[in-house]
This record gives C-alpha cells, structure tokens and sequence, in this order.
C-alpha cells in the first residue's frame, strides 16, 4: 500500500547545518539558547532566545549558490535547508510532479518596519521565491497557521499526494525572530528570561528559537526501515485569542483522530512551550486520550519555540533519534508541576514501540497531531 515516505529532511539551527548535526548536538544535551541583549532587537529587554548567526550560513549559502543580495535571510535559510536535503535524492525539484509547502508564522513580517512595505513581506511572496530558485513553476502552497504551521504543512502535503496531484512533496519552514514576534510575546509576559523549563514545577515562559528545516515526502510504497505518515490532524477549538484549553479539549481530539493502539507508540512528541497554559493543557489532552504512561518528550529546552519550522524539525529529529534507539531527555525539566502526570525524564532513554505521535498547539485553539510509523515492526 503506498504511503507518503519520507526520502530525506535536514535541520538548520545555531547547533548545526544538518540533521545529524542537531541530533549528536542533543544528545550531548546541547543547548542553543542564551541571553540577548534588548539592544539587538531594538527593545528595551534582554531576552533568552536561540538565534542563528547570519553570517555563519555566508559560505554554506555560496556552496548552494544563493545569491545573498537577491533573498531575505528567510528566504536564504529556506533554499539551504531544501538543497541539502535534496541533495543525493536524485529528485529533480523543478518537476510538475513537485509541489513545494512552505511552512511561516511570520515570513519577512520585519519588512513591515520599512517606510514603503511593498508586499514582500507576505509569506506567498517569498514561496513563490523559493520555488523558483529551484525551477518549480507549480504555484507553491504556503501554510500560516500559528505554531501548528510546521504540522498543518505536512498534513497538506500528505493529502495532495494522496490525491495523486503530486509525486512528490518538499515541505519547509523557517521563522527569523523580529523585534515585532520577541516585543509581542513580551507584551504577553509569555518569554522568560532563562533557557526555558518545559512541564517542570518552575517554568516561568518560552524562549524563541530560530531554525529552518525541510522534510520530503514521496508516494510510494513504504521500503524497510523506511518512515511514513500514518494520518494527520487539525482540530480547533476556538478557546481563546492566545490561552489554551482548560480541558485540551482541542488537543483531545487530535490525538483521538490519529491514534492507534499505544502500546505501539515509542514516544509523543509534544510542543512543550514552557509557558504555565500550554504544558498543562497538554498533560489534560495526554490524559484523556490514555496516553499517560507513553514517554513524552520535547525539544524546546533546546532549541525554544522555533514556530514556523518547529513542526518539521521536531519531526524529523524525532525520526532520526529513534533510528537511533534513542528517546531525547527533556532538557529543563527536573520536578513534575502539571496536574496530569506523565512519562516524562530529563535523560536519554531507551526507545521501543513501532511509531510516534507529534503533537502541536497554537494561538486561536488550533491544535495539531500526526502519526508517523516505520516500516518493519520494532524500533
């Protein structure tokens, strides 16, 4: 029975330019959070955050033969990301049989700062960019939806491939932390000024991060040792502006949607903000849907909340560790401070079972999950 396969993916974050850089990087328990002067921002406080250095990319960006004065540093990490992971696949992007998704909260919303904004700073602008660079003439499909955004593109992806529309899906995202995401989320004292603590009796608010990564996905019948997208699902709640469900009832639902038997599962990979709502909702969504026993684990101690690509990153990190037999610590967390307990440990651990689930939430009662299953039985 063909699937969407994942091919390759590829993650780009300040601890590396490839996924297996990030993974070796996490499991030393590496963080790349640190404290940054308001001053970089141009706001008047310091904030904690993980940011990549722009000029550290300049020669991997020249490799990729990206021309710096023609794209956005959005932009620029877009293409990089993609070319990496296309590189080996043999998969020509420029193929109708290729659709591309791209993945933003925000795309080059830092442009509106600009005395004559002329459009460019809307997310469609910069994927049609993207695309071309690449010699893809489809019309990309680009995918804005809070912190689910990462998710609710490979969600859009899979469906268009099982439509037989595409061959093909190269889904990628990427956010740059502008002085209008860190000032908004300080507006709603949601940052703290310390790597963050996810689920952990302390936590005090996330911390922004910024990545960008890219997952390919092509509809075929699933090989051995091979990853595949199960099923996806968005459900909305419509609780609140930005506050979570006091019940997960959202969450609830997605879960339920694209579960199978748990004993199955190897982990949930959960979004873990660190922020007091979102982590105590989750353990109320985890518990409803009998989930409470299953490892949870998150990458925001890591790598903080890294928006429009957090949904594909934290995907394919989570397909490369568990090729490893490995379930990555929750890095922050040390005593239990939601009402639902769960499955929880700040080490590396062992990891068995034959799937995940990954799970995301986000402004407006948006939640998302999706079931990801290796082929041939037992991690």
């Amino acid at each position: 029975m063909k699937r969407a396969v994942k091919i390759s993916d590829n993650v780009i974050s300040p601890l590396g330019t490839s996924t297996v850089e990030n993974l070796d990087a996490i499991l030393r328990g590496e963080s790349a959070l640190r404290v940054h002067s308001g001053s970089e921002k141009d706001i008047p406080e310091d904030f904690c955050a993980s940011l990549i250095d722009e000029e550290s990319l300049s020669g991997e960006y020249l490799n990729a033969g990206i021309p710096l004065e023609e794209y956005t540093p959005f932009e620029r990490r877009l293409i990089l990301s993609i070319s990496k992971a296309l590189s080996g696949t043999g998969i020509d992007p420029s193929s109708r049989r290729v659709l591309f998704v791209i993945s933003s909260t925000k795309a080059n919303v830092e442009l509106l700062h600009s005395e004559n904004p002329s459009g460019k700073e809307y997310p469609g602008y910069s994927a049609v960019k993207v695309a071309s660079f690449f010699g893809n003439g489809n019309a990309p499909l680009t995918v804005s939806n809070a912190c689910i955004s990462g998710l609710s593109a490979q969600i859009t992806a899979v469906r268009e491939l099982e439509c037989g529309h595409f061959d093909t899906a190269i889904v990628a995202g990427a956010d740059i932390q502008s002085r209008f995401i860190i000032s908004g989320f300080q507006s709603f004292k949601a940052l703290s000024p310390n790597p963050c603590r996810p689920f952990d009796s302390s936590r005090d608010g996330l911390n922004p991060g910024e990545a960008a990564a890219t997952v390919i996905y092509t509809w075929k019948e699933p090989q051995e040792g091979e990853w595949y997208a199960e099923r996806g699902a968005v459900r909305n709640d419509a609780n609140h502006i930005s506050g979570p469900s006091r019940t997960g009832e959202g969450s609830y639902r997605a879960l339920k949607a694209v579960m199978d038997d748990p004993e199955e599962l190897a982990m949930v990979n959960v979004h873990g903000t660190a922020t007091v709502y979102n982590d105590e909702m989750e353990s109320i969504a985890l518990s409803r849907a009998g989930l409470s026993a299953v490892p949870v684990n998150g990458y925001k101690g890591y790598y903080g909340h890294t928006m429009g690509a957090a949904g594909i990153m934290e995907t394919a990190l989570s397909m490369a560790s568990l090729d490893k037999g490995v379930i990555v610590g929750m890095k922050g967390y040390s005593e239990c401070g939601v009402s639902c307990a769960l499955n929880i440990s700040n080490e590396n651990r062992p990891a068995s079972g034959k799937a995940f689930i990954k799970l995301l939430s986000g402004f407006g009662g948006c939640n998302a999950a999706m079931l990801f299953r290796k082929k041939g039985g037992a991690l």
